[in-house]
């Protein structure tokens, strides 16, 4: 099924692609198609698809003739404008650019993750996953939509060319018992598990290790295989919005963070160490 985000992208990058060195600014764009500057910002930040029309204009005023290059790229529009997210449905319990994460979180080719605080949401179990929506106070019902967003999330696991998996945990979240000792142990033994698969890494960064270019803050660096498609920043606010980056020195700052942060956390092969002894302190 078509994923509406990521056709976005990819049509967004090709686009970008595209672009003529001369135009270096949306106003130029804006004031030479006679649209509003905004309007040339929600296209080109993807948060709206862009019409058929609007898509023919734009390759004209970039002077892209081939009728191949163009014919593809109508076709790309189209298939965006008609995709729907699975994600669609729960738009009452996340943010638009959350739930444009999780489409780009279904396309990626590779993901690494940062998590400080709780187990990362692709490694949740559903009873751990509940009771972190307890600290949100949200509700029985919204709470249990947020579980089952989680599991709508994890199939990326189980597609049939799965993306590869690199996650680096702070050794504070195996220790904190969230859901209490028997929602804890499952959750523990359950990173146990998805860990055996090969596309699968996790890290844990010791206690010890003091302070660290994680403390900086979580995120998330998404990969995708399209020749101009860039890497992707997903960094989740404290007050529930996000921020999107992809621009090039922004997304190759975070990943010189995280390749540092991966040689400093303990191998992968520990983790069964790690959570014996989290374990063991339940």
């Amino acid at each position: 099924m078509d994923n509406a985000s990521a056709l976005r992208r990819q049509l967004l990058a090709e686009l970008r692609h595209l672009r003529p060195p001369h135009v270096v600014t949306q106003r130029q764009i804006a004031d030479a198609l006679d649209w509003s500057p905004s309007k040339v910002t929600r296209i080109e930040n993807g948060s709206v698809s862009i019409s058929v029309t609007d898509l023919r204009a734009l390759l004209g005023y970039y002077g892209v003739s081939d009728g191949g290059v163009v014919d593809g790229l109508v076709d790309l529009a189209r298939r965006s404008r008609r995709a729907r997210s699975p994600f669609a449905t729960f738009g009452d319990v996340f943010s638009p650019d959350a739930l444009r994460f999780f489409d780009y979180e279904q396309s990626a080719t590779w993901i690494g993750s940062i998590e400080l605080l709780v187990v990362p949401g692709l490694l949740q179990t559903a009873e751990y996953a509940g009771a972190v929506m307890d600290v949100h106070d949200v509700g029985a019902e919204k709470a249990q939509r947020f579980v089952s967003s989680r599991a709508l999330r994890q199939q990326v696991l189980d597609r049939s060319d799965p993306p590869t998996l690199s996650f680096i945990v702070d050794e504070s979240v195996l220790l904190r018992a969230i859901g209490g000792r028997a929602v804890m142990r499952a959750q523990l033994e359950h990173l146990l598990e998805v860990a055996k698969r090969p596309n699968v890494a996790i890290r844990i960064i010791p206690l010890a290790l003091g302070e660290h270019v994680g403390l900086r803050g979580p995120f998330v660096l998404l990969r995708f295989s399209g020749t101009n498609d860039p890497d992707v920043v997903y960094i989740e606010q404290r007050r529930g919005d996000a921020i999107f980056q992809d621009e090039v020195e922004v997304t190759a700052n975070h990943q010189r963070l995280f390749a540092e942060l991966e040689k400093r956390a303990a191998s992968p092969t520990d983790l069964q160490a790690y959570v014996e002894r989290a374990i063991d302190r339940l």
